[in-house]
């Protein structure tokens, strides 16, 4: 039995909410072929969505990839009964907040550690013995107009995280930028958002030290 947490969602009425067929998606795939028990499971937005070899980067680990690209930190709440709680995950990485930020500038770095206590607390009351880690927000050159907040917000991130037991903060940001400190574009797709193997290889690199054994 999982204890609620409301985050001021409001109800959808006959509208089918954001990511409902995403969801309904990795139920199927549940039932065809059953998840790892307390699997490490990565939830978050499209950068975890598009790691299509995420198991083979962590061979010998039981990963279970539930990103659902587009998301921003109110939908891992919403769906948290759906696609965190219920594998009962030994650990949960995290990647989101770069869309909520994106979405819109009235959006600030406070809000966005908000969201992320928020479902950090969800988490931790029903998973007490898990470890969290969050994968820091990433240097999108196309999103050059809201890094200033993203520096901010991982920051905050990372600083709460400091202080709560069994929880890591996996810091990517700097290791994506190039010599001068500049965006590295030889590491993304042509639309400047998402990344190539050359930018999953970097990430795989920073991860799997803080992956539980």
């Amino acid at each position: 039995m999982f204890l609620w947490i409301t985050y001021g969602l409001v109800g959808f009425g006959q509208d089918t909410p954001p990511f409902w067929n995403d969801i309904q998606k990795f139920k199927t795939a549940d039932k065809i072929s059953p998840p790892p028990v307390a699997p490490i499971l990565f939830v978050g937005s499209s950068s975890f969505t598009m790691w299509s070899d995420l198991k083979q980067a962590f061979p010998g680990k039981p990963v279970l990839n539930r990103g659902f690209g587009g998301s921003s930190l109110p939908d891992l709440i919403r769906y948290s009964y759906d696609v965190v709680l219920p594998y009962r995950p030994k650990q949960v990485v995290i990647y989101c907040g770069e869309n909520d930020l994106a979405a819109s500038k009235d959006v600030s770095p406070e809000e966005v550690l908000r969201r992320l206590q928020t479902f950090f607390q969800m988490i931790r009351i029903n998973l007490p013995e898990a470890k969290i880690s969050y994968v820091s927000m990433k240097p999108s050159p196309s999103r050059a107009v809201i890094q200033d907040r993203l520096i901010q917000a991982n920051a905050m991130i990372k600083n709460f995280l400091e202080n709560e037991k069994n929880t890591s903060y996996i810091d990517v940001y700097g290791d994506m930028l190039d010599e001068n400190g500049d965006f590295c574009r030889e590491l993304f797709l042509q639309d400047m958002l998402h990344m190539n193997s050359d930018g999953y290889a970097i990430w795989k690199r920073v991860i799997e030290p803080h992956l539980i054994k």
